[in-house]
């Protein structure tokens, strides 16, 4: 219960950061640089975000073991997966169809990128 209440604790801190980036990133930088410079803008920054946030949870939860964190770090992504598709369907309209196959574009593949990064900063917190 306490590596599902940590994942889920990261997911959502992360989740609210990216949140409020992602509102920046599409309502004020994507018109001015473009989608992909707008992503690379973006990806340092929520990456940070995830970094404090992973050695934060792993001392606050006490995850001390590699397969707890990276446990963590699988649940996070799911939920944050999940929760993407989810807010595609509210926001654009997108089936999870539709959302899947966009995942093939350039930016959306250095997102995946930074999302499999963040899965994986427990786990590398945890061996620091």
């Amino acid at each position: 219960m306490r590596v599902l209440k940590a994942a889920a604790t990261y997911w959502a801190i992360v989740f609210t950061v990216g949140f409020a980036l992602g509102t920046v990133r599409v309502l004020w930088v994507i018109p001015r640089i473009g989608l992909v410079p707008a992503t690379l803008l973006e990806l340092p920054l929520i990456l940070t975000a995830s970094w404090f946030a992973a050695g934060w949870l792993v001392r606050r939860f006490g995850i001390t073991r590699a397969g707890e964190a990276l446990t963590v770090g699988a649940v996070a992504f799911a939920i944050l997966m999940a929760a993407e598709c989810a807010l595609a369907g509210v926001l654009s309209g997108q089936s999870p169809a539709q959302w899947l196959a966009g995942l093939g574009q350039p930016h959306a593949l250095l997102g995946l990128a930074g999302q499999v990064v963040f899965a994986l900063l427990p786990w590398w917190r945890v061996r620091r």
